[in-house]
């Protein structure tokens, strides 16, 4: 392959990467062409490859070539060469403006290079020049030809501005002088679009150019008249879409809202499309009402404050807010018979705004003419969430359905908006909506039209607090009449009680009214999402006044936990409505609810280890712990208080241990029995952590009684085969239980056992084991900021752990080497009050220095570099002395942390890190810098982004 990369031509080369079927040959020849490319030597062979005897791939790579050297090696060309290479340019050009459309585009691309590099001081009269050129007769080629090739260069002008690599200061400099060439532009293509000769293909590049420069902030003011006549354009179907892409490009641009003049001449143009977007509907012509409804929202969207505030003009601007309330109310159903109503929904978050934004007066008169239009939205939105006729909705495809459904949220989101404004107005219209449609007998409603109503309601409960609602009692009691024989109703119904749990929580005399029908729906399989959802927030919200329906809700949820996919959930539904019940019944509870569990445990336990048990194993651990999640006996708090009074307890907690700890120790056995089987499966070994985790996590000091026993386990666990969920574990009890004098031994015992495994793991090559590292080193600054107390002992090697740290430092896994910096920020602080720590960093603190410096030289990833910093502040703040010295030694080694540094660089690096013993963030900044410099960075594009 090397003897064949060195043997290529540049055709032949070609011919490989377009024709070779040999992928390897393919690369080679790509790798030798990129190299060619920006070889001194594509100078002379890219004119060569542009000769008429080519054939296009190779004519196009001379092109590309040619730009590649102007755009990127601008500085290699002689200011004496400038004019026979735009002449070399423009003469080709020419010739291609009858040849082939990509060769042409990639020259004009080219000359647009050159002409951004030389404007305004070297070619002053750029545009008019290529105008110029192009308009004059001769060389063989036709005017039409030519007029294509001059707007296709026009059109490419700009956008290679945009892309291209000008330094700052060049850039504003170009983009004035183009500004000022736009007044040779914009009469040329208005009077190529006007004229009635110009063929189809001249009038679509006009339009494409305009698109092309008003990107450059060109005055709206400037532009007025084409723009205008772009709107001429669109009864054509084959110029519509370039020509609403560039009406669009136009009004949007941030600078086009200081012409407010040009504007209000645009809003009588945008109305006129009316009867052009009715028919196009009637037609069935999406794309047609697709872009009619662009144009209306670009405007609308863009400058609604500009235009609200046109006083006199009201009835225009109103007018264009009917017609895009006609866009968003489109006929037929998103996503299948239209896509046009989605593109609105920002317009009405803008307008509605704008008009809070004026002053209360002004506010009060906009307010009388547009709260009816927010009404009219309201019904809108709701007809269009509405769904299909079950026939047509089995029609759809699943991303049709997935769509619509999150069409749904961004309406439902809408709703929630205007709420702001329309306040509790809404929802009184939303309940008499949906009281008419349930009471009237004679003229049965849809059940689409009922779920929409209850969508409107949940959208706006879900997240506005509506306690004081006079009409949610009402929609309560309407909730049990409504007729549910469809999943998509029944879904909606469950979760608009759900939205209403916090309110239930106040009214809980409402209770029995709904209570029945999540039960009820429970045991659908189809509804196991909505339906446990809304038990969840109900035993959350409500949980002190279940307590005479939990004997049902607990019989009702052991038949479906089995066969609902929600059952970790329900599970913690159910977690929340025992925390409210007296020790006795929470037990008896449990019993019910567990015991299936534990026997099926036990079977299983039994077995021989298989893929299928090991995933039942998992599953019913998995129900466990989410129960245990919430089950927390010590909130049982009175509720009774008003306003924002603290919560009072109604007594001190219950006698005796937490029923969940009374429940942990009658399983213990069977879990050890577990574990003795599949000890070396990290899947199972994470789920019993995970019970013991969330039930640390929720009970506190409640677990007291079984951190003995869960000690002397995890302990086991760990000596048998290392895992990191069992260190994370670890760190949790030495969180909560390490401070006190009652189970510090048996917390000190494991920290210890668990220490001095890892360390052996460091001593065979902790490599393949990142997450033990990462947990362990978590585990380290823990214990270094709950007990400190814990480094005393002589039982643990401090200096062991300590070179484990530094060479953790050199971790590619990032969340390891931030767990490290972590243990390291804990530690420095303690070399005042814990003399093991002292010693070891006195001794090898000078090895941690390097390891940092090592990172901060290119060692280690950029974005880690504010966690080094952390450690060097650290460092500084709690070692200086030792730090001057270390700093000296380590840096005077020639190429460390990086060839790139000089000496005087890394002086004033040591300078300005002995400086800092205060600001962190300083610290943070003289890191980034000196890394950039480290890596060769400092001053690059990437510098910037950093």
């Amino acid at each position: 392959p090397r003897s064949l990369f060195l043997s290529l031509s540049t055709p032949q080369a070609l011919h490989q990467l377009y024709y070779d079927p040999n992928i390897e040959n393919k690369n080679l020849a790509q790798k030798w062409l990129m190299q060619a490319q920006v070889s001194p030597q594509a100078w002379q062979f890219c004119w060569a490859l542009l000769c008429p005897d080519k054939v296009p791939e190779i004519q196009y790579f001379g092109a590309s070539a040619l730009h590649t050297k102007i755009s990127r090696y601008w500085s290699d060309i002689p200011s004496d060469q400038y004019e026979t290479l735009k002449t070399q340019l423009f003469s080709q050009i020419a010739c291609f403006s009858s040849g082939s459309k990509m060769v042409l585009t990639r020259l004009c691309v080219a000359l647009a290079s050159l002409a951004l590099n030389t404007m305004p001081e070297a070619w002053p009269g750029a545009v008019p020049e290529m105008v110029r050129v192009f308009q004059e007769e001769g060389g063989g080629v036709d005017g039409r030809a030519r007029c294509l090739a001059l707007l296709e260069l026009l059109t490419v002008l700009p956008e290679e501005f945009q892309t291209s690599r000008l330094p700052q200061y060049r850039k504003g400099q170009v983009r004035g002088a183009l500004g000022r060439e736009w007044g040779s532009v914009c009469p040329l293509l208005q009077q190529l679009l006007r004229r009635g000769d110009s063929p189809g293909a001249v009038k679509a590049r006009v339009l494409r150019c305009l698109s092309s420069w008003v990107l450059l902030d060109v005055p709206l003011s400037e532009s007025e008249g084409l723009v205008e006549d772009c709107f001429t354009a669109l009864p054509d179907p084959e110029l519509f879409d370039t020509a609403v892409e560039a009406i669009v490009n136009a009004i949007s641009q941030p600078d086009s809202q200081r012409y407010v003049n040009t504007l209000l001449k645009l809003v009588p143009q945008v109305l006129s499309l009316q009867e052009q977007l009715r028919e196009a509907i009637q037609n069935g012509d999406m794309e047609t009402s697709h872009g009619i409804c662009r144009i209306a929202v670009a405007l609308g969207e863009n400058h609604s404050r500009a235009l609200l505030e046109q006083v006199e003009h009201w009835q225009g601007f109103l007018a264009l807010v009917n017609m895009i309330m006609f866009c968003t109310g489109i006929p037929g159903h998103y996503p299948v018979n239209e896509t046009t109503s989605s593109l609105t929904l920002t317009f009405w978050y803008t307008l509605q705004d704008d008009i809070m934004s004026f002053d209360s007066e002004r506010q009060a008169v906009y307010l009388q003419v547009y709260r009816p239009v927010y009404f009219q939205l309201v019904d809108v939105l709701l007809h269009k969430a509405q769904f299909p006729s079950d026939q047509e909705y089995a029609s759809w495809s699943s991303d049709e359905k997935e769509q619509f459904r999150i069409y749904r949220v961004d309406i439902s989101d809408t709703l929630m908006y205007v709420y702001e404004m329309l306040g509790a107005e809404l929802l009184s219209n939303l309940y008499e909506k949906l009281g008419r449609i349930l009471t009237n007998t004679e003229q049965p409603s849809s059940w689409q039209h009922t779920e929409a109503l209850l969508y409107g309601f949940q959208s706006i409960a879900e997240t506005i607090d509506v306690n004081y609602s006079d009409v949610i009692p009402g929609l309560i009691g309407l909730i049990p009449r409504i007729s549910i024989n469809n999943i998509q109703l029944a879904d909606t119904v469950m979760f608009t009680i759900g939205a209403l749990a916090e309110w239930l929580a106040d009214h809980p005399v409402m209770l029995s009214s709904v209570l029945p029908l999540v039960l009820q729906a429970l045991g659908n399989p189809d509804l196991s999402v909505s339906s446990v959802s809304t038990l969840k927030k109900i035993c959350r919200e409500c949980k002190f006044d279940l307590p005479p329906y939990a004997t049902n809700i607990v019989a009702v949820s052991q038949v479906c936990v089995c066969a609902t996919s929600q059952c970790m959930w329900l599970m913690q539904a159910l977690g929340f409505l025992l925390s409210a019940l007296p020790v006795e019944e929470i037990l008896r509870n449990l019993h019910s609810l567990i015991t299936p569990y534990i026997q099926q445990l036990e079977k299983l336990a039994d077995e021989t280890p298989n893929p299928s048990n090991k995933l039942a194993i998992i599953h019913i651990l998995g129900l466990l712990s989410n129960l245990f999640t919430t089950l927390d006996i010590s909130k049982q708090e009175d509720e009774s208080g008003e306003g924002t009074a603290p919560p009072v307890k109604t007594a001190p907690p219950p006698p005796g241990p937490n029923p969940v700890v009374v429940v942990l120790q009658q399983v213990f056995a069977l879990i050890q029995t577990v574990l003795s089987k599949w000890l070396n499966d990290s899947q199972v070994v994470e789920a019993v952590c995970a019970i013991f985790e969330k039930s640390v996590r929720t009970l506190l000091h409640d677990f007291a009684p079984m951190v003995s026993q869960l000690s002397e386990m995890l302990g086991q666990m760990y000596s048998t085969i290392p895992q990191a969920s069992a260190l994370d574990l670890t760190r949790q009890m030495v969180h909560i239980f390490a401070s006190e004098t009652d189970n510090f031994p048996p917390i000190k015992a494991l920290f210890e056992l668990v220490t001095s495994v890892t360390l052996s793991i460091f001593q065979q090559g902790p490599r393949d084991h990142p997450d033990i590292v990462d947990s362990f080193m978590q585990l380290q600054a823990q214990a270094l900021k709950r007990k400190p107390d814990l480094f005393l002992s002589e039982s643990l090697d401090v200096k062991a752990v300590f070179h484990c740290g530094v060479l953790s430092l050199k971790f590619p896994e990032a969340p390891t080497v931030k767990s490290t910096c972590l243990f390291f920020t804990e530690l420095l602080p303690r070399c005042s009050d814990v003399p093991p720590v002292a010693r070891v960093v006195q001794e090898d603190g000078k090895l941690l220095l390097q390891a940092v410096l090592e990172a901060i030289g290119g060692g280690s990833s950029r974005s880690l570099m504010d966690q080094f910093a952390e450690v060097l502040f650290s460092l500084n703040k709690h070692c200086f002395p030792l730090l001057t010295v270390w700093l000296k030694e380590v840096l005077q080694t020639a190429g460390f942390p990086s060839t790139r540094v000089t000496t005087e660089q890394k002086d004033t690096f040591t300078q300005q890190i002995l400086r800092e013993r205060v600001n962190k963030r300083r610290v943070k900044d003289i890191v980034k810098e000196f890394t950039l410099v480290c890596r060769g960075l400092h001053g690059t594009e990437y510098a910037a982004e950093y």
